[in-house]
Parts: structure tokens; C-alpha cells; sequence
């Protein structure tokens, strides 16, 4: 067993790379299902978030799962291999447990990872690539995670992507108090999204989704008009901020869309916060005077925000996962033993058998069961010490010493003084 992960996230590549390894909620199984399939591993999860994309497996060939990736997204391993970080064992094991315990993230201590995670793990049980190892691992990285979460203030003062996204629209409009705000899509991150905008009271709010029905089940919560993602060209122009995220993988606003609300808007401003990954807002839009555009990595300077209060429980979570890493990683050894453990009782049983049939053939010839007794007791004693006494016979002087130690621990004997 070898635990291997590898990806790429918010430190290691710039959005564009990020956007180009993404899955999509709809080609997950089929992700797990080729990896494995492949047998390029022998269990695999798939976390692939805004900011990371990250793939867990039981492998004996990393540099092959590695390829997989690249040959999985039509790109050469050439362009991703700067990007990539790659970790083996207990530096797998430990990134685990530090990425599910927000300390890896772009908002340090947030907790929505976690539940990321656990969409992951369920997503690969679902898909049955997610065996012994692994579901050991991810269950460990939880009871982690809370640990750090209940026993530090690694959560304290975080500010959240949702959070930033509202500050910034302040720091623009000042007051958004008289600004209309439209959201696209109705995911976990738009209704976070929301509710820090909603507690600023805006003139106005609409969301859009591709189903209607979760866009106006959204919309029944904040007080908010529903619409589809149809309607956009005629809506976006009656909206000064815009946020979106939602999991599609082409861009949902072009720059022709956009230069036509502006156009209709007569050049007053529209601010735009793009969370998706990949992008939701094409790139060009960004060259248009009028428009504010910020995209998920954007926001860091702000989320960032309150970090120096958090780096005393940021060395205190670390101690909590160092100390967890070396018990699971004990576990992963004592794992190790077990195909030796199974083949030493699979012996014993067969001595057992055959002296036991040897037994009941002497009893049914009437011998006296005392001595059939002694014989059963006398066999499975010789065979049990025969292989252990013959190798140390035949040690050598440099081996001998070594033997005998291991001997007397595996036996438990005590030698007269």
C-alpha cells in the first residue's frame, strides 16, 4: 500500500491552470471510474474545488496517475508539471489532514473544505474507488479536523470568500444599499454569497440559475426575484453587481453580452465577482472600461484580512496533526504486517489439521487416547518450533545475535539467571 497525492491549488497554479483541470460535478464518476480502470491505482478520490484540485489514490505508479491527469484533460504533462505538487506517505497523509482543517486554504480556517471533502469521499464511494486505505485516511482527516476546529480558534475572525465578495462591492459602490445585485447560479457558494449581501440591504436582488426551481427555491429565502439563465441578456443590465458560481464549463457572460448592458446602462458601472472554476466570465471582459471584474484569486488581499490574529492557533493546529499524522502512519505499518500475520496462521492451521486427522486415525484404530494425546501435544510443538530453531542454527555469526534477540521478543522468554 502507498498513499500518493497530487494536484494543483491556489499556491501552486495561477486560475487559468486551475480552470483547465477542474471536474465538473457531471464527469466525476467517470473520472474515478477510468483512473481505476486503468489500474493505475487501486483506490482514488477526487477533490476539485475553486481552488484545488487534488487527487487521493492507493497507487505503486504515481509517475502513471500523475499522466493520467494531463491525458484525462487533453494536455500535455509538460504544461502541467511546474504546477504540480506531488506527495508521498505521510506528506499525503498530512496535507490531508491540513487541507480539511482550512490551513491550506485561500481563507484560512474556513470550513466550507471540510465539506468538500466529505462530497468527495461520497462521491467516490458512490463509484466504488474508495477502498481500505483511503476510507481509513478520509475518516482519521475528519475526527482531524474537528479536533483543530474544537480545540483552536483557527475559525476565529475568518473572512470568507462570500464575506469578501460583499466587502469589495462596499469599497466600489461605498453604500450598497441603493444597488441592484444579481446571482448566477444557486450552489452552496451563491447562498453564502447571499446571505452576507442581504444583511447589507440591497435595493434589489435576483438570482438565476439554469433550473428555475432551485432559483426560486433560493429566492424564497432572501426575498429575491427568480429567473432563468435565458433571461440574462435582457436582466443583466438592471443590475449593478453581479455574482457568479455555478459549475459550468463553458463561460456564461461573454464580452458581447456585457459591452450590450453596458451599452444599455449608458456606462454606469457594473461590478462583477466571478467565484466559478472554471471561469463563468470570459477574460475579455475584464478590457471593458465600465466593468469591474474580480475573480476568485482577486479576493486574497482581503480574505487575508485578520490572518496575525490567527497564528497562534494555526501552531496549534499544526501540533494536533503532526501528533495525528504519526498514528495513522503507525496504522498504515501495522497494515503492512498483515498479509505475514495471515500467512503464519494459515501455517498453523495446516499443522493443526494434520496432526488433529492424524490423531483421530490412531484413536480409530483403539490406541490408548493418553498417548494419542501426547503424540497431537509433541507433533504441533515440533512443527511449530522447527522452522524458528533451524534458521537459527544455520545463522551466521552476524546474523545469530539479531535472531536471537527477535526470538526472545516474539516468545516472550525469559532466560535463567
Amino acid at each position: 500500500m502507498q498513499l500518493f497525492a497530487f494536484g494543483v491549488n491556489h499556491h501552486t497554479a495561477p486560475l487559468d491552470i486551475r480552470e483547465h483541470v477542474a471536474f465538473t460535478e457531471e464527469s466525476m464518476q467517470h473520472a474515478l471510474h477510468d483512473l481505476v480502470g486503468h489500474q493505475l491505482v487501486k483506490e482514488a478520490a477526487i477533490i476539485s474545488t475553486c481552488n484545488r484540485t487534488e487527487i487521493y489514490c492507493n497507487t505503486d505508479t504515481p509517475d502513471k496517475a500523475v499522466g493520467w491527469l494531463a491525458d484525462f484533460h487533453h494536455l500535455r504533462s509538460g504544461d502541467l508539471e511546474p504546477y504540480l505538487y506531488k506527495l508521498l506517505r505521510e506528506q499525503a497523509v498530512k496535507h490531508a489532514f491540513r487541507v480539511a482543517s482550512g490551513l491550506d486554504s485561500m481563507v484560512l480556517g474556513e470550513a466550507q473544505i471540510l465539506g468538500q471533502m466529505k462530497n468527495a469521499v461520497k462521491s467516490a464511494e458512490q463509484a466504488g474507488t474508495l477502498g481500505l486505505l483511503l476510507h481509513k485516511m478520509f475518516q482519521h482527516t475528519f475526527f482531524v479536523a474537528k479536533e483543530v476546529r474544537t480545540s483552536t480558534e483557527i475559525g476565529t475572525c475568518s473572512v470568507s470568500m462570500a464575506a469578501a465578495a460583499a466587502r469589495l462591492a462596499e469599497r466600489i459602490f461605498g453604500n450598497i444599499s441603493e444597488q441592484k445585485v444579481l446571482f448566477i447560479g444557486a450552489g452552496e457558494m451563491i447562498e453564502l454569497c447571499a446571505a452576507h449581501f442581504v444583511a447589507r440591504h440591497p435595493m434589489h436582488i435576483t438570482v438565476a440559475n439554469r433550473t428555475v426551481e432551485r432559483a426560486e427555491a433560493l429566492s424564497r429565502r432572501f426575498n429575491a426575484h427568480p429567473i432563468s439563465l435565458g433571461e440574462l441578456p435582457d436582466q443583466l443590465a438592471l443590475h449593478d453587481i453581479v455574482v457568479t458560481s455555478t459549475a459550468s464549463p463553458l463561460p456564461i457572460l461573454g464580452k458581447g453580452m456585457l459591452e450590450r448592458a453596458v451599452k444599455l446602462r449608458k456606462h454606469r458601472p457594473i461590478f462583477i465577482v466571478d467565484l466559478a472554476v472554471p471561469r463563468d466570465v470570459e477574460p475579455e471582459v475584464a478590457e471593458l472600461d465600465d466593468v469591474f471584474l474580480y475573480y476568485v484569486d482577486d479576493l486574497a488581499d482581503i480574505v487575508r484580512e485578520g490572518l496575525d490574529s490567527r497564528q497562534g492557533a494555526v501552531t496549534q493546529a499544526e501540533t494536533i496533526i503532526d501528533s495525528n499524522v504519526m498514528d495513522f502512519m503507525h496504522w498504515v505499518a501495522t497494515r503492512q504486517a498483515v498479509p505475514t500475520i495471515r500467512a503464519l496462521r494459515d501455517q498453523a492451521e495446516k499443522f493443526r489439521q494434520h496432526e488433529l486427522s492424524r490423531a483421530h486415525k490412531l484413536l480409530a484404530k483403539g490406541e490408548n487416547p493418553a498417548e494419542v494425546l501426547e503424540s497431537l501435544s509433541s507433533g504441533l510443538t515440533n512443527k511449530f518450533l522447527h522452522f524458528p530453531s533451524s534458521v537459527l542454527n544455520q545463522a551466521t555469526n552476524d546474523e545469530r545475535e539479531q535472531l536471537v534477540e527477535f526470538v526472545n521478543r516474539l516468545y516472550q522468554l525469559r532466560h535463567p539467571q
